[in-house]
């Protein structure tokens, strides 16, 4: 089983390398992968720029160039050989201190398969592209199941669902009290259209389940790729920071997606311009210390 002081050593490791005295500055929130046409059907023509491998080499220059210390890499398949690999990349990799894989949550052979998947420390959580499937999928009896089976063993779980899918994401989080929940990309606002509502309300209501988190991430992609402003996504992270405040909210990049909008760097300078009024212990939480709690990370900065 994972322990939070087997992964301590390459967090300090990264504290020691740089030498920094500011806080540690975690991004809770990209992909690795090896593209194949069959397995990534999903990126289409408008999104030829993502028809190639992203691999570690490619996430360290990034990671470098925006003084980010350490990641949580998270799924992009619904594939065991995924989670698997991704696990062998955060081994190799001191960067990457955690991994949300997938596993079958439905199958009757969950428990098996998580035995073998807990023998790598860097395992923190799940996900499932819940955003495609369809109406009812997260109240299905087999998939709930297979939730209360990782809150037995203390795995989170990465909700990702479009913003029309938010009050069935409140029916289900209210089945499972004691798992904790973080939502990617914050349930994916109409930010193209310009629409608050019902996604304001929504989140809000979300919000009020102190076991869930929340992701500032995707939201550039969700936005016009060509027009966006850190002005035209500040009405949506208004709404994230009145929901979920500094202490439940953790950034991330949803690298290598988010470069279809904004390079890597730009999207974290725009998180910075936003929350450069806050106070220096709010956005140790939001930059660093939600994500590091939240997915069982240790670190020193």
């Amino acid at each position: 089983m994972r322990t939070p002081e087997s992964i301590r050593p390459d967090l300090d490791e990264l504290a020691t390398r740089s030498h920094v005295t500011r806080a540690l500055r975690v991004d809770a929130h990209h992909h690795l992968w090896r593209f194949n046409e069959v397995e990534f059907s999903w990126i289409d023509d408008t999104m030829s720029m993502l028809r190639r491998d992203f691999l570690t080499s490619d996430l360290t220059k990034e990671l470098e160039g925006a003084r980010i210390d350490a990641t949580v890499a998270v799924q992009a398949r619904e594939s065991i050989e995924e989670t698997l690999w991704l696990m062998e990349c955060a081994r190799l990799t001191s960067a990457i201190c955690g991994v949300v894989g997938w596993a079958p949550l439905m199958f009757d052979e969950l428990p098996d398969i998580l035995d073998r998947f807990g023998r790598s420390p860097k395992l923190v959580g799940f996900r499932e592209v819940v955003q495609g499937k369809h109406d009812g999928y997260l109240m299905q009896p087999a998939f709930n199941r297979g939730i209360e089976e990782l809150t037995k063993r203390g795995y989170s779980y990465d909700v990702l669902i479009q913003e029309r899918q938010i009050m069935e994401a409140i029916q289900f989080v209210d089945r499972h009290p004691h798992q904790k929940f973080v939502v990617d990309h914050a349930a994916k606002p109409r930010i193209s259209s310009n629409e608050l509502e019902p996604w304001k309300t929504n989140l809000h209501e979300l919000a009020r389940r102190p076991n869930v988190y929340c992701k500032i991430s995707g939201l550039v992609t969700e936005a016009n790729w060509q027009t966006w402003s850190g002005d035209s996504l500040r009405p949506y992270l208004d709404v994230c920071v009145e929901a979920f405040g500094p202490q439940r909210l953790m950034a991330g990049s949803d690298w290598p997606v988010c470069l279809l909008a904004s390079s890597y760097s730009r999207w974290w300078d725009v998180l910075a311009h936003y929350f450069a009024g806050f106070s220096e212990s709010e956005t140790r939480l939001i930059f660093g210390e939600n994500a590091l709690d939240f997915y069982n990370l240790s670190a020193s900065s």
